[in-house]
């Protein structure tokens, strides 16, 4: 008997040990999982607001026996006690109406990024992706936070259970009270923040989905529009390369180059316009009533705007060409360098002009396109003439000569202007095509005039458009050289003679005194 009471004695000690040594490993689990749940800033904020509530009816409690008791030194105590209490429900107060539902749900609305229009908008909608798609991972990384908590949370319970199972101890199973209670609303929060992240994670990805679908619309149109862009220029280059291969002037092949940019431009513009604008009603619309107001506004440039395409479309001035333009009393003689939008650029050339009125030259002179409509252009060198009729005068004196001189100036001019005149003949023969002359005179012309101080002869010659001074100094000269060589041949010119009576000159001769 005293064998079976000892070896119950040590079954039961072994069994105690056993469960003593479970029951710590158990323990020793809990404090490790305690260690990371008290870690955890939800369970710090749960925990706050545990401790703010209980705080909160503990001051309940005490202002009940505050109200019961009539001792004052009780009174006292409890006042001291209510007041800490007050102390550290101020410090917790930020945890009065903690709701972690609120807290961890997710944003009610996403972001959502106007519709792309054009591919400038792309880079906009990448940097949208990218922060959703951010937004998206933050509260992720924190839904997964907490339902890593209620996990420990949820394993921290098990252990608890059965710690409670082998050591049924009150501290035990207020313990397992506990952790229950805190599961429960845990594993409440964690179901809706469920439900909530899993809306705005469609949420999130139908905005990803859509502004992915509109960045690759709008990549494949700017593709298309680059790629019509580029068969543009490269038929502008062709056409350019075609222009040059036949087109021998360069006058010609400038003019229609600059043409072939302006369609060009012209073109890339409306294929951009129509490509990107939605509404093209709309914009019509809008820029019928903006170019009326514009037209009124700014009519000298719409004024220049049709007058450049009068001037390319028309053919009446291209670069190369010299023009005179009469702006007032002022005129201006050069050669076209430029034909831009709006204006005509000129370089001013020494010319007879010059000469004669305005001894200024070499200046750049810019002349509105419009001017084709209110002044007066002349054109020296219009479709490739390269000629134009200049004309000197010689005065002689009625008693010189004249068929001599007549003679000498015809053989002169018509010696120094023969390569001009047969130049002038082909150039008329090619303008009788487009124009009506029937009888073009380009064979020097001569007359003679009375004039109050002589005869004048007066030679008219065609010379070159671009150097008609020079011609025109070089018979000058020679016809003066000629004409010294001639005893009855006298230039004639403005001449005054005084006559003075022979008495009255002696008269003055003897009185005029004559010092020694």
């Amino acid at each position: 008997m005293k064998k079976i009471i000892i070896l119950a004695l040590f079954f039961i000690t072994a069994f105690a040990d056993t469960n003593r040594t479970i029951s710590k490993s158990i323990q020793e689990k809990i404090d490790t999982l305690n260690t990371i749940i008290n870690a955890s800033i939800w369970n710090i904020r749960y925990e706050n607001f545990m401790k703010y509530q209980n705080i909160n009816d503990e001051i309940l409690v005490l202002n009940l026996d505050l109200k019961k008791t009539t001792d004052i030194l009780t009174q006292e105590e409890i006042k001291r006690k209510i007041n800490n209490l007050k102390e550290q429900l101020n410090l917790l107060k930020e945890y009065k109406d903690l709701n972690f539902a609120q807290i961890l749900s997710a944003p009610n609305h996403v972001e959502i990024l106007p519709k792309l229009t054009n591919p400038l908008a792309i880079i906009g909608a990448f940097s949208h992706i990218k922060k959703i798609r951010g937004e998206k991972e933050e509260y992720l990384s924190k839904f997964n936070e907490f339902k890593n908590l209620v996990d420990r949370i949820k394993e921290k319970n098990l252990e608890l259970k059965e710690l409670v199972d082998f050591d049924p101890n009150p501290k035990n199973i207020q313990a397992l009270k506990q952790s229950d209670q805190k599961l429960k609303e845990f594993k409440q929060i964690l179901n809706f923040i469920s439900t909530s992240y899993s809306v705005y994670e469609k949420k999130i990805d139908e905005e990803i989905s859509r502004v992915s679908s509109e960045i690759k619309l709008q990549t494949l149109k700017a593709i298309n529009i680059l790629i019509f862009i580029v068969f543009v220029i490269a038929v502008s280059f062709l056409l350019k390369y075609i222009a040059k291969k036949y087109i021998k002037d360069n006058e010609r092949y400038y003019t229609a180059t600059k043409i072939i940019n302006f369609i060009n431009i012209n073109i890339i513009l409306l294929i951009v316009l129509f490509a990107y604008i939605e509404n093209i009603s709309y914009l019509v619309t809008i820029l019928g009533f903006a170019s009326a107001g514009l037209a009124i506004a700014m009519k000298d440039m719409f004024m220049s705007m049709l007058g450049w395409c009068v001037i390319v479309f028309g053919g009446s001035f291209r670069v190369g060409d010299r023009i005179k333009v009469f702006q007032n009393d002022t005129t201006y003689v050069g050669d076209i360098i430029d034909i831009s939008f709006l204006r005509i650029t000129l370089y001013e050339e020494l010319t007879l002009e010059t000469y004669m009125k305005n001894r200024r030259s070499g200046r750049i002179i810019f002349i509105p396109n419009n001017y084709v409509f209110t002044n007066l252009l002349a054109n020296y060198t219009h479709h490739g003439m390269k000629t134009i009729l200049d004309g000197i005068d010689i005065n002689i004196s009625f008693d010189s000569n004249i068929e001599k001189a007549q003679e000498i100036v015809e053989k002169i001019v018509t010696h120094h202007s023969k390569k001009y005149t047969e130049l002038a003949r082909k150039n008329m023969h090619r303008l009788q095509d487009e124009y009506s002359i029937k009888n073009p005179k380009v064979d020097p012309r001569f007359f003679v005039f009375f004039e109050h101080w002589g005869m004048r002869i007066s030679a008219w010659y065609m010379t070159s458009s671009y150097a008609a001074l020079v011609l025109r100094s070089t018979i000058s000269k020679e016809i003066i050289k000629e004409f010294k060589k001639h005893r009855d041949i006298k230039i004639a010119y403005p001449a005054q003679n005084l006559y003075l009576d022979k008495m009255d000159l002696n008269h003055k001769i003897k009185n005029f005194p004559i010092k020694e």
